[in-house]
């Protein structure tokens, strides 16, 4: 599409520096803002649950507006929800989202039926309700196409008349107000560009109208420390700006005060439990200083210093491949190379920038990233686990699970991000039985708050130990030995409940792969032509491996189980290999070594005191692995 304004690299321009906001301006038109990273659907349950209190101690930065009068405030575009309505789309009133196909939305002279949705999408709707779909008209009519400029304030005015405030009754409604908010700002300055004028003509009065009711709305509905709150307060700052309404701006910066130290903590971890939305919330915050700054307000220096630390955490979120490990509400989503950063030399997978000074990073919100080294970007492993508090916002219920890169390839995948339509598929993806972790599942998941016991990280082998109630009277223990040269992951999962249960160590395999179940013990998975594959096994320790210890599910719908979501529009087959158990205890002890195609592990076991020592040699290197009486797991050669 062609807008009034050149964007360079959209994502890396939306995250740079503490600049949020990247513009161009190379003809007529208004100027618009770069688009953030916003992952494609958004969150859609009922407002009054998505309220976040910000804990924090509050930032404390001046909030005095200096320049209001002579502030601007650039339209912040349209986050890529109109790419795939074009102009004459727009003219004929049919939307189109998500892969969804084109619908006629109106009778074609901008008469609305805002109670559509033909395919029962929750997201559909909620960015129909949010107009950033008008964007490519919008754009046109700020170049001076009057059939444009009437046909969108058409659009426009007419979900002003039927949907008058209070909107809160309609949850789509509700929840894209802060977005159609920013829309009503872009289609009035497009409005006064397009007409080449400096002041708002009568006929287009409406407009103010309306932003002040959507600022009333912004005003008695904060969202709080996250995301939404934070772009309800950049919008509300907007109509501030607009309407030279001071009260507006200072008590958007208040509220942006607020949430910054509950929505990235001081170790620059993210309060959303997704890593796509930290990288989103990086860039947002980056816009709220650069839209404080236009308009003449002080962003003070805890932004600053908070997305500092985020960067950091997003550096070291990144896999082997580039990526950021799938955590939470995520797609596959590529790191962005912010130039100055220690994202810079993450992103591009090492070609420029300065390495981050950690190989592995533990935070106390729940995430251990870890990777064999920074040289050699691809030739690395990279692994992630979850522990941490209860389940919220774009979580998953994924603790003790883990995600690991080797050899180049994806070797542990998570299930991914079903989008948010809330059926069986969003249902599962959120659920324990969607990640690499043991599972109970004749107990009703609890949410557990999983703690990190021990750790101890050293030069060839990162050790961690995790605990927690994951259902009604069970305990769980997994500790985790992550090894390279070789590259190892090896777990020892333990489990006691008052009650006989299934016990069910899962791990999900990519999609690409083909798994083959060799013995009780064995399991392996490879890729038709590529030279990797991964040996999966068991060792039997404290106790015996019943008939159907190692189970292979895959393209299961009752119950479902073997797939995985790349991304909320596709969902693949892939297979899940289970390690299973039953009775009141469980003791499982699994190995999982990606190799050579023609690569072998061998092994034998010992006992050396009360340590369980297992040796073995992985394609050629030999290793010992010890296991101490409590559990500890260690490299002893």
């Amino acid at each position: 599409m062609i807008r009034g304004l050149l964007v360079l690299g959209l994502v890396t321009a939306g995250l740079a520096g503490t600049t949020g906001v990247a513009t161009a301006q190379t003809g007529p038109g208004i100027a618009i803002a770069a688009d953030l990273p916003e992952p494609e659907a958004a969150q859609f349950v009922p407002g009054a649950t998505n309220v976040v209190p910000a804990t924090a101690v509050a930032a404390k930065s001046a909030q005095a507006i200096t320049t209001a009068a002579g502030g601007t405030y650039t339209c912040p575009g349209f986050s890529t929800v109109d790419d795939a309505t074009p102009l004459s789309s727009v003219m004929q009133d049919t939307y189109t989202w998500g892969g969804f196909k084109p619908y006629k939305v109106g009778d074609g002279k901008g008469n609305i039926n805002w109670k559509l949705n033909p395919y029962g999408n929750p997201s559909w709707y909620m960015w129909f309700h949010s107009l950033r779909w008008l964007g490519q008209g919008i754009t046109a009519a700020s170049q001076g196409d009057t059939a444009a400029i009437d046909h969108v304030t058409t659009i426009v005015h007419d979900w002003v008349r039927d949907n008058p405030y209070s909107w809160k009754g309609d949850v789509g409604a509700w929840e894209s107000t802060m977005h159609r908010t920013n829309v009503i700002i872009c289609t009035r300055q497009a409005v006064l560009a397009g007409l080449n004028v400096t002041t708002l003509p009568t006929e287009y009065a409406w407009l103010d109208a309306a932003l002040l009711d959507h600022a009333k709305f912004l005003v008695n509905n904060w969202s709080g420390a996250w995301n939404h709150g934070t772009d309800e307060s950049i919008a509300l700052f907007g109509v501030g700006c607009t309407l030279d309404r001071t009260d507006y701006m200072t008590l958007a910066q208040q509220r942006l005060n607020a949430g910054i130290t509950t929505s990235i903590d001081a170790e620059g971890s993210t309060n959303e439990q997704s890593t796509a939305y930290a990288q989103f919330n990086y860039s947002l915050w980056g816009r709220a200083v650069d839209v404080l700054r236009a308009c003449g307000a002080d962003p003070g220096t805890t932004i600053t210093a908070r997305r500092t630390l985020l960067a950091n955490w997003l550096a070291l979120a990144t896999n082997s491949l580039g990526n950021l490990h799938q955590i939470g509400d995520s797609e596959v989503v590529r790191t962005a190379p912010v130039a100055g950063t220690p994202l810079e030399y993450a992103g591009s997978q090492g070609a420029t920038g300065v390495a981050p000074t950690d190989r592995v990073g533990m935070f106390s919100a729940g995430y251990v990233f870890g990777r064999s080294g920074w040289g050699n970007f691809a030739g690395q492993s990279s692994y992630s686990i979850r522990y941490g508090p209860t389940r919220q916002l774009h979580g998953h219920s994924d603790h003790t699970s883990l995600t690991y890169t080797a050899r180049g390839r994806d070797i542990l995948i998570d299930g991914g991000h079903a989008g948010y339509q809330n059926d069986v598929w969003r249902t599962w993806a959120k659920s324990p039985f969607a990640s690499s972790a043991m599972t109970t599942p004749l107990s009703a998941d609890t949410l557990p708050a999983t703690k990190l016991t021990r750790s101890q990280v050293k030069p060839g082998a990162d050790f961690f130990e995790f605990s927690d109630v994951p259902g009604p009277g069970i305990s769980r223990v997994r500790a985790v030995l992550v090894l390279n040269n070789p590259d190892l992951i090896v777990t020892l999962d333990r489990a006691s409940s008052k009650t006989a249960q299934q016990f069910q160590t899962l791990w999900h395999l990519p999609a690409d792969q083909k798994a083959t179940v060799y013995s009780r013990t064995t399991a392996l998975a490879s890729k038709a032509g590529e030279d990797t594959r991964t040996i999966l096994f068991q060792v039997p320790y404290r106790q015996a491996l019943p008939p159907g210890a190692i189970l292979l599910k895959q393209a299961q719908t009752k119950p479902i189980q073997g797939w995985t979501y790349p991304n909320i529009n596709t969902r693949l087959s892939a297979p899940t290999l289970m390690f299973a158990r039953s009775g009141t205890t469980a003791s499982i002890l699994s190995f999982i070594a990606p190799v050579k195609a023609t690569g072998a592990v061998t092994y034998a076991t010992r006992w050396s005191g009360t340590t369980y020592v297992v040796d073995l040699t992985v394609a050629g290197v030999r290793t010992s692995i010890g296991i101490t009486a409590g559990g500890s797991i260690s490299r002893l050669s």
